[in-house]
């Protein structure tokens, strides 16, 4: 970041302090951030004007607790309730100072937006978000810009700041309740799981409210605590490893295999990945910590690089290919034009805001985009006058999209802007509800109903659908799906290993057995013990073959490769498997320019 000299009609506390006053900020590119600070009174230097790069203005509106005081024991006033106005205690005028020092009880109340160099003559009405408090200064709702409540708060009135509830709108509150020492012992969520948190030195175990338990030991203090041994509700167990500052170097999976991982000492940026089968994937960065290459196990590499501000100018793909950027703005990272490695080129037009406003393909078709003052796209323009429009509620909901003709679709929602309806241009119209945590539990389209039934971990437990038809669904510990129920009442079973690989489906009286290699890459499968397919690869990883059995033949597909890793020929065949005689062939190849 650069140093910025305050311009004259900048303000700055008096008498200055020893320590430096931000009053700006601007990154490698020129944009700036600047900050207005108050001249005197009781917000005296604090900020309450923000200057975007783009020209925007910001109005950040701040009160102190007395004043919000004063808005309570008004507004109590001039309630309907006069019979027991709020007192100064209730909502005292000053709070008591924190373990950091004395809390001024300056809160952010509201943004609004003063100026935009885009929309002049177009500024909200309203503020962009809004906030209100407890009367001991904690927070407890946040307003949209439309002035509706989307986040609330409620908190323990004997442990100041301690939130034992919050909920976003239409949805549940969830709750929490503490320990004396104030860490959480318990998560309440009335419509879904809720958790248990048993604590003990270096060990913490958490219990759902399916009575699945996982314990999770730790090593370190403080800032440095971390996770290095969990073991999960159907008793398998990860570890981890971390350097001496607390960064992954090391991760064992239920199965025993290692994953390692190599640091930069001084960045901590990931240089190598060594998985449990020896293979090896290494990066490399430039003096900004920017990925520069990748090399695959496979010895294949991939390349980026940048211009002088840290930009993207080219990437070369693990095959060769070339994409080239270009800019024609010093000061924005959004390219003007890319290149591929043909030799196309795709041009970008972008608003100040960093918004598409114009794609030109590479056939020369352009592709033109609106917005509206919220950043909203409002329509899309295309080649041969193919528009469509958009059009937004006040809480930047969509709910239409009309095309040239004036066909119009139209879109519904509910308090928690889950889309509920949607009306095609013809008056069809469908529509979903919801359970209170926003999981769709049915869809109703042309007088058709389908229906879903969840668990409380939120998984789908039945399906019924427009016939009436059901499917069940059941999972273990983990959330694998273990058994399905068909509308046809087949039931298909599944194993898994303990990695989570799938190891053995049934279908009735179809037991499929699967088989992997050490890189957990499919090697072949078995059907009631027979041999059924079988995939096989060289030494990069790549796959050559995958047969098969059928009605006695060995079918197969053989795939070679060039040194890039490209597909250059596919060799079809169909053999006897106990003679080895070719009955039939056909070979496609590939070639690259």
């Amino acid at each position: 970041w650069s140093e910025r000299v305050p311009g004259a009609e900048d303000v700055l506390p008096a008498p200055l302090p020893p320590y430096r006053v931000l009053t700006g900020m601007a990154d490698r590119f020129g944009r700036t951030l600047t900050y207005r600070r108050e001249a005197a009174g009781d917000l005296a230097g604090e900020i309450t004007g923000v200057t975007d790069g783009a020209g925007r203005e910001f109005r950040l509106v701040l009160t102190t607790q007395a004043q919000r005081a004063e808005e309570a024991r008004t507004s109590s006033l001039s309630s309907s309730d006069r019979s027991r106005p709020l007192s100064a205690s209730a909502f005292p005028d000053t709070l008591p100072g924190t373990e950091y020092g004395p809390d001024r009880g300056i809160r952010l109340s509201a943004v609004w937006l003063m100026h935009d160099p885009a929309y002049p003559e177009s500024l909200p009405g309203a503020p962009l978000a809004r906030y209100t408090y407890t009367e001991a200064g904690e927070l407890l709702a946040v307003y949209d810009r439309s002035g509706t409540q989307v986040r609330a708060f409620t908190y323990d009135a004997q442990h100041p700041g301690r939130m034992v509830g919050h909920r976003y709108a239409g949805r549940p509150e969830m709750r929490y309740r503490y320990d004396d020492t104030g860490r959480v012992v318990e998560q309440l969520n009335p419509a879904g799981l809720s958790y248990r948190y048993q604590y003990e030195q270096d060990r913490i175990t958490v219990t759902d409210s399916l009575n699945r338990r996982e314990v999770l030991h730790t090593e370190g203090e403080g800032g440095l605590k971390r996770v290095v041994k969990k073991e999960l509700a159907d008793g398998s167990v990860t570890r981890s490893g971390y350097d001496p500052v607390g960064r992954l170097t090391a991760q064992t999976d239920a199965a025993g295999r290692r994953t390692e991982y190599g640091l930069n000492v001084v960045s901590g940026d990931i240089t190598d990945i060594t998985t449990p089968d020896g293979r090896e994937t290494k990066f490399y960065y430039n003096d900004g910590n920017q990925l520069t290459a990748v090399v695959y196990p496979d010895g294949l590499e991939s390349r980026r690089a940048y211009d002088e501000p840290g930009r993207l100018v080219s990437e070369t793909s693990r095959s060769g290919d070339v994409i080239r950027y270009a800019y024609d703005n010093p000061h924005s990272e959004l390219p003007a034009t890319t290149t591929d490695a043909t030799g196309s080129t795709r041009q970008m037009t972008w608003s100040r805001y960093g918004q598409l406003l114009a794609f030109t393909d590479c056939s020369g078709y352009q592709t033109r985009y609106e917005y509206d003052r919220f950043g909203q796209m409002t329509a899309v323009h295309r080649e041969e006058g193919i528009s469509r429009y958009r059009r937004y509620d006040n809480r930047g909901r969509l709910t239409s999209v009309k095309d040239a003709q004036g066909r119009e679709t139209q879109y519904e929602y509910n308090a928690a802007g889950d889309l509920t309806a949607v009306i095609t241009p013809d008056g069809n119209r469908s529509e979903t509800q919801y359970d209170a945590w926003g999981k769709a539990v049915s869809t109703t389209q042309g007088g058709l109903t389908r229906s879903m039934e969840y668990d409380v971990a939120g998984r789908v437990i039945s399906l019924t659908n427009e016939n009436g038809s059901h499917s069940d669904f059941s999972y273990d510990a983990l959330d694998r799906l273990v058994q399905q129920g068909g509308f046809d009442g087949r039931t298909q079973r599944y194993h898994y290993d303990l990695t989570g690989k799938l190891t053995q489906s049934e279908d009735e009286g179809l037991v499929t057995l699967w088989y992997y290699d050490e890189s957990d890459r499919i090697t072949h499968r078995t059907v009631n013990g027979e041999p059924a397919e079988q995939w096989q690869y060289d030494g990069h990883g790549w796959l050559t073959d995958i047969s098969h059995l059928s009605e006695g033949h060995r079918v197969a597909a053989h795939y070679g490769y060039d040194d890039k890793g490209r597909l250059t020929g596919e060799r079809q065949t169909v053999e006897n498997p106990e003679t080895g005689e070719l009955l039939w062939q056909h070979e496609t190849k590939h070639a690259y320019n």
